[in-house]
């Protein structure tokens, strides 16, 4: 039977419901020999910040069980660059561009956020797990009211639609997702990556230079899958559901759980290609089970 793969996301129309996560794909170009980008609904960009951001100091990656831990800290090279190269690069593409905005404070995220109103790019991914520096460094994607408050703050800049993209690190997902979309909010997508610490019993020492860092990976998949869920129930808006989707059975899980995306993340260093043999494993999987759009899969378990 012949299915339809399209999906829309807050106008924007993608020829298939996978994208990448910000900070596993680079910009596009480092996987293009691996992977058609062409295949994907939409490439998402590593995050960016106004300016050049150096990152934490080494060691700042290390395998875990089932998984992986990062303590990058966004390094990017800044605006500027990004729209000078890296998203003319994804214009060749017949794909979406999410651009991934990180920030220290409201103002920098509004900074990027109105210098991309001048860029063809589809869509914006808001990272509110960044530091507030100038709030005492309360991240903002701790709190629902601050949460609620740069995103109202963002969406007087953007002029395409805007996708807050949420922290696990937090009590409650619904109140969370409820407060962006009264910030406005045109999606949400989760969950960034869980805050955890690693040390090596022989050098008796941290793994990471930064002592904690964010996991990954298939190991946080299930809590994923609890969270999209939660979040799908609690909101109108689309939900793009991330956190170890490593095959297209991971992904139809999220798909089922609520998630009208997915987002394939740690999966790309293990397998660069994989995020195209997704694509196909979800279309056979509608084959298989007479699913003629993807829309028919979206939150059907309740």
């Amino acid at each position: 039977m012949s299915v339809d793969m399209r999906v829309n996301i807050a106008g924007v129309e993608w020829k298939n419901p996978v994208t990448v996560a910000s900070g596993t794909f680079g910009s596009g170009a480092e996987f293009a020999e691996f992977v058609d980008l062409n295949k994907l609904g939409a490439v998402t960009t590593k995050g960016v910040a106004n300016v050049p951001w150096p990152g934490n100091p080494t060691p700042r990656i290390a395998e875990t069980y089932g998984g992986m831990m990062n303590a990058v800290g966004l390094q990017n090279p800044g605006i500027e660059l990004l729209c000078k190269r890296d998203i003319p690069f994804l214009r060749q593409y017949d794909t979406r561009i999410i651009v991934n905005v990180c920030g220290r404070s409201e103002e920098d995220y509004c900074e990027v956020v109105e210098r991309l109103s001048e860029e063809e790019v589809d869509l914006l991914e808001i990272n509110i797990s960044c530091p507030n520096v100038k709030e005492g460094g309360i991240a903002f994607g701790q709190d629902p009211k601050e949460a609620e408050r740069i995103t109202r703050a963002v969406k007087r800049y953007a002029r395409q639609p805007v996708i807050m993209k949420l922290s696990p690190n937090i009590t409650s997902v619904p109140d969370m997702a409820r407060a962006v979309e009264a910030g406005g909010a045109d999606a949400v997508s989760l969950i960034n990556t869980l805050t955890g610490m690693k040390i090596d019993i022989h050098r008796r020492t941290f793994v990471l230079a930064n002592k904690t860092g964010g996991v990954s990976g298939p190991a946080i998949h299930p809590i994923a899958v609890r969270m999209v869920y939660e979040a799908a129930h609690a909101v109108r808006v689309p939900v793009i559901g991330m956190g170890g989707i490593a095959s297209g059975a991971d992904a139809i899980e999220m798909i089922l759980a609520g998630a009208s995306a997915v987002s394939i993340g740690t999966a790309n260093f293990h397998d660069p290609s994989i995020s195209g043999k997704i694509v196909g494993e979800i279309e056979s999987y509608m084959e298989r089970y007479g699913f003629s759009a993807v829309a028919d899969m979206v939150g059907i378990v309740e």
